[in-house]
């Protein structure tokens, strides 16, 4: 490294946001970047550490995850920017991650938990280093479209525009093939465009890299549903492959009584419709479901849950209370979660800061199970009841809740927003198809190779692997077209 003793030299310094209060006014995105000369800083706490852990790129059997999983060249283009060598730098970057404008804006961070600088100290800020080089390409023209220089004549379709789509799309695309993305919505993106909220990743940064993959010759279809506006056996007669690439987007519900009231919604529901009505007429349509001046809760401690913050505070919300059926999380690390696996820890997401600046408090109340939604006289409801809980595990690894006598309580909510994560992948092309699944429904293809029971079809992404990651969803979505340009040439140069 060109600095051997930056991580002993320089503090960890993270990148400014907009004030929390002052954001919440607008739907525009809130990261700033560092000057150049603190981010070089940055770039030269990384460490030579000899094992990158931050690019490892792998699970630990259901104990956590541990690195990239594209496999980022992180130290090499750490050091990059450090030698004030960013054209090179964004070179290393695109290597791996086709993508690194969307990773640098809502990844979590699994490299930052495998840093081994935190083994003892503070994470290299590799996520914001990652958003900088990227956004310096784009500001200093160097991403730009490359088209191949010779076709196939082999034609792929991918269904769903999500990052495995869009990974599968750029890599095929590269190696010649003829690639069409059909999307049943709108607008191209899948749960990037629609299941985040604008001010976390905004379509127009979409938008800016589906304009150079047209460039390069991609086609997109849109309000197109495979086996409803196009029969699923034409994909099989007009195309030469077939990548399925449409994620787990079947919502988990709640059974309880009072469940049909009005007023309760599915956190997707709620994300979509609210960021299609603000890039279709910046809301003045009415298209939306509006939190404007009422109770919301939010049933789910997850990233979905958070986003259904974050827009709901931009609303105008009453008040707003993020259940979580788990314990608040620890400070710092415990025995069960050690480095280098992600950090199960406490933390502050963007849209708790947020709540916090607007209303005083942080939303999140823990250990709560739902049992009951009561409602107004015309259907509507008003006020959720619940009962703490604790968690445990059973011999075979299942989760016990179990109720702790006194400890009902009554919330007022006028709206509620389940954001419970999902159950897998919806079934309808999956049957026209007559593909195997699994016993969690998703569609069976072994990893790595990624082929389904039909010949020629492949499945990346969470409709084979359950819900996940979009870094993940990169990373499927690129070693499907790898195992899908062996499948159609007999030999493949994809990485």
């Amino acid at each position: 490294m060109g600095k051997p003793t930056g991580f002993l030299e320089y503090e960890r310094v993270n990148a400014p946001k907009q004030d929390p209060f002052e954001r919440t006014k607008n739907w525009q995105e809130f990261q700033l970047l560092l000057p150049e000369d603190k981010l070089r800083q940055q770039g030269a706490r990384c460490m030579d550490c000899g094992v990158p852990f931050c690019q490892t790129g792998t699970s630990m059997d259901g104990s956590g995850e541990i690195g990239c999983p594209v496999y980022n060249l992180i130290p090499e283009w750490n050091d990059l920017i450090y030698r004030n060598q960013w054209k090179e730098a964004l070179h290393r970057l695109h290597k791996t991650n086709n993508f690194p404008e969307f990773t640098g804006r809502v990844c979590p961070a699994p490299c930052e938990g495998s840093c081994t600088v935190a083994l003892d100290g503070d994470a290299v800020t590799i996520k914001n280093i990652e958003y900088s080089i990227v956004e310096r390409g784009f500001k200093e023209g160097w991403i730009v479209p490359q088209p191949p220089k010779k076709r196939t004549g082999k034609k792929v379709a991918i269904v769903g525009s999500g990052p495995a789509g869009l990974a599968a799309a750029a890599q095929l695309n590269k190696a010649g093939h003829l690639v069409t993305v059909f999307e049943r919505h709108d607008r191209i993106g899948g749960l990037l465009t629609y299941g985040i909220p604008d001010v976390k990743l905004s379509y127009s940064t979409i938008k800016r890299r589906l304009d150079i993959l047209e460039k390069e010759g991609v086609q997109f279809k849109t309000n197109t549903e495979i086996g409803k506006d196009i029969p699923v056996s034409s994909l099989k007669e007009d195309f030469d492959a077939v990548i399925l690439c449409t994620g787990a987007t079947k919502p988990r519900d709640v059974e309880v009584e009072g469940r049909q009231l009005k007023g309760i919604h599915f956190a997707m529901d709620f994300l979509h419709q609210n960021t299609k009505s603000l890039l279709d007429s910046a809301h003045e349509d009415g298209n939306f479901i509006s939190a404007k001046g009422k109770d919301v809760l939010v049933i789910g401690g997850g990233d979905t849950g958070v986003d259904c913050i974050t827009t709901s505070v931009r609303h105008g919300a009453k008040s707003i209370t993020q259940f979580d059926i788990n314990r608040e999380r620890p400070e710092n690390r415990e025995d069960s979660n050690p480095w280098p696996l992600f950090p199960i820890v406490h933390h502050h997401e963007d849209g708790h800061k947020e709540a916090i600046a607007v209303y005083g408090d942080d939303p999140r109340a823990y250990q709560l199970q739902t049992t009951k939604f009561v409602g107004d006289e015309n259907g509507h409801v008003k006020e959720v009841h619940t009962i703490a809980v604790e968690t445990s595990f059973d011999e075979k690894g299942n989760k016990v809740r179990t109720e702790i006598p006194g400890t009902e309580k009554v919330w007022p909510a006028q709206l509620v927003f389940l954001a419970i994560g999902f159950t897998g992948p919806e079934q309808e092309i999956i049957r026209q198809l007559e593909l195997e699944t699994d016993r969690r429904s998703t569609i069976k293809a072994e990893y790595g190779s990624y082929k389904t029971s039909v010949d020629g079809v492949f499945a990346a992404g969470d409709n084979r692997r359950g819900q996940s990651l979009i870094v993940w969803a990169i990373h499927e979505g690129r070693e499907a077209a790898r195992e899908c340009d062996k499948y159609l040439m007999g030999s493949t140069l994809l990485p």
